[in-house]
């Protein structure tokens, strides 16, 4: 399915004549696969954890953030896909629009996905993820390292974000959200807020 079908869902919740969010379209994919970690103070503050799958975001809503410890299991919740222009949005959405609230763009890197068969050869990212366990690095200025993306079975689809054994820990885990600065701006959360009163 091509990139602009997969944002079916995405363009369909929100209203661009009113938020600044990317429609989406306009960004070819890169050579490395990137990812994103927002921090999004809606009706429940929580972080959003984006992984460039092809040519969208697939999209997980994490309520404790990603952690640099393998022995913290993290909830991931599946949301909408979203546009590749979403790594770089960091603003407010207005107040009655889907998600409305502060976006704050916490961290953002490459991605290499780790996934191997039996005999020691790539698998295809998005077909693990289909299956339901994907493997990756991460390469941001915050979250370093192997982790992992598992599906297990609960009331809805759900799954477990965690930073895996192989190796050092590395990188930082997700701060309290009043306290994060942006990896972009080193923007807080109240930050963005200002400034979006102020027109910039």
């Amino acid at each position: 399915m091509g990139g602009r079908d997969r944002l079916r869902d995405h363009r369909g919740k929100r209203d661009f004549e009113r938020t600044r969010e990317p429609e989406g379209g306009g960004t070819a994919p890169g050579r490395e696969p990137r990812f994103v970690v927002q921090i999004h103070d809606a009706s429940t503050t929580h972080f959003d954890f984006r992984l460039q799958v092809g040519g969208v975001l697939k999209s997980w809503s994490v309520p404790k953030g990603p952690s640099a410890e393998p022995k913290d299991k993290r909830l991931a919740v599946p949301t909408e896909d979203h546009p590749l222009e979403y790594e770089e949005f960091e603003g407010v959405i207005p107040h009655g629009e889907y998600g409305g609230g502060t976006v704050l763009v916490w961290d953002h890197g490459t991605c290499e996905p780790l996934g191997h068969d039996r005999r020691g050869r790539p698998v295809d990212f998005a077909e693990s993820l289909r299956r339901g366990h994907a493997t990756f690095r991460l390469n941001g200025s915050k979250l370093r390292g192997p982790y992992a993306l598992t599906r297990f079975r609960g009331g809805e689809e759900a799954w477990l974000l965690v930073r895996t054994a192989e190796g050092r820990s590395g990188g930082r885990g997700a701060p309290g959200p009043r306290r994060a600065r942006s990896a972009r701006t080193g923007r807080t959360l109240a930050q963005v807020v200002a400034a979006a009163g102020d027109g910039t």
